[in-house]
């Protein structure tokens, strides 16, 4: 295949599997919550939905491994714990999630079917995909990509060249901030070293490619996915924020989604949402159970045996968890992702940098420094967040759920300049 044409083909396919659930309800909220600020919260809100996951392939291109490449230099056991928190996490969670917001913004609105047997059909349907894992990256690049963005950018350019009468003043503090941790709510950072895994195991069944050349691919395509993903997501938030005095006071996120392509599309719009929603969740449910059962079928000697077990486990647990409302598993899914997500964020950043600055040693303190720093910021959604104040006021950032940032910097910091001055004087 063409060098160029597989680079977008995989591009696409990369667009598509980031592009869930998350992705699609997420930015229009932030817009309307925002208002005038929405420039802030849609900064942040990149950084943690765009920058760090696309990041996170280029480090898989770099390792052309699986997710357990990510954790090693820490510790093999380390790694073995983290790729089990992540792959049980992304299954119970986001995966499910997808097939939560497909029936209540494209199936429920129409035919008014239980939730139940919604996710059942849809999971079914995921399992065909998986157990053909090896026409993923075709079938989703070349056709379903282009669908949701035909759909989206319709969406988007109505929205954006509107021009309404009034626009809300933002109704929070700190936009910057709020935009950062809602991009947690992508899972986009976990889902960069699960879907990056599929890519990297879907090109090797393509033995001609070399090492050199399958880096190159990866990389582009993971850049312009990231370009992708940063237009898509300005032009919802903005959308949201042209619009935010339309809407209801109390409007939920898919209420605001629903909204608004009613808004810009008319009464087709609801119908256009829909084939938008069920091709955009369908894909990313697609990447990660794909995942997960790729990681389990290696820690089994490649046993295919061990992917179809996990591919079956993911999928009853889709069904699940998938028939309850979008906001309980958003709710329930805070204290997973702020346990989650700062190590995360470390360990794609870490795999990125030269050896000399990122050595086993490093990793180690870095990453420990992270975990311990982070306590406060997930236990505050667990217990009585009055019971941790006296701790989070030692801990910069900690009121905004930040606090493991500034000691992580400053221990990679201050060990690699320790480093540097022992050897030179050593």
């Amino acid at each position: 295949m063409n060098k160029t044409k597989e680079i977008f083909i995989i591009g696409f396919a990369l667009f598509s599997m980031f592009f869930g659930a998350g992705n699609l309800i997420l930015p229009p909220f932030l817009g309307v919550q925002y208002g005038e600020s929405w420039n802030w919260v849609a900064l942040g809100f990149f950084i943690t939905a765009v920058v760090v996951p696309i990041i996170g392939i280029i480090a898989h291109a770099r390792l052309q491994g699986t997710m357990f490449d990510f954790g090693k230099k820490v510790s093999p056991v380390f790694s073995t714990i983290y790729c089990l928190i992540v792959y049980t996490i992304s299954i119970t969670l986001p995966a499910p999630r997808t097939a939560s917001v497909t029936h209540e913004m494209a199936i429920a609105p129409f035919l008014g079917t239980s939730s139940l047997l919604t996710s059942t059909l849809y999971f079914s349907l995921v399992f065909i995909f998986v157990m053909n894992r090896s026409k993923i990256l075709n079938l989703i690049g070349k056709y379903l990509t282009p669908l949701i963005i035909i759909i989206l950018s319709a969406v988007i350019f109505i929205g954006v060249s509107a021009t309404p009468e009034t626009i809300n003043a933002a109704t929070f503090k700190t936009p910057f901030i709020s935009g950062i941790l809602e991009g947690y709510q992508t899972f986009d950072a976990i889902g960069a070293i699960v879907i990056g895994g599929v890519l990297v195991v879907s090109m090797n069944f393509k033995k001609e490619t070399s090492f050199v050349l399958k880096k190159e691919i990866i990389i582009k395509a993971g850049l312009l996915a990231g370009f992708g993903l940063l237009v898509i997501y300005a032009g919802l938030i903005y959308s949201g924020m042209n619009f935010s005095s339309t809407f209801n006071e109390n409007a939920s996120r898919t209420e605001v989604l629903s909204s608004l392509s009613t808004q810009t599309l008319g009464n087709i719009g609801n119908t256009f949402l829909s084939i938008l929603v069920a091709l955009a969740c369908f894909t990313t449910g697609v990447g990660i159970v794909t995942g997960t059962s790729d990681y389990f079928k290696g820690l089994f000697n490649n046993s295919q045996k061990a992917y179809i077990i996990t591919a079956i486990i993911g999928c009853v647990l889709g069904v699940l968890i998938g028939q309850f409302d979008v906001q309980y598993i958003i709710t329930i899914a805070l204290p997973a992702l702020m346990f989650i997500y700062p190590i995360t964020i470390v360990l794609i950043l870490l795999n990125v940098l030269p050896e000399k600055l990122a050595s086993p040693t490093i990793f180690r303190a870095v990453i420990s420094v992270t975990f311990l720093f982070s306590i406060p910021d997930f236990l505050k959604f667990i217990i009585n967040p009055e019971n941790l104040t006296g701790i989070q006021s030692y801990i910069p950032f900690s009121e905004h759920s930040l606090g493991w940032v500034l000691p992580a910097l400053l221990i990679f910091i201050s060990m690699n300049v320790f480093k540097k001055f022992t050897t030179k004087y050593s």
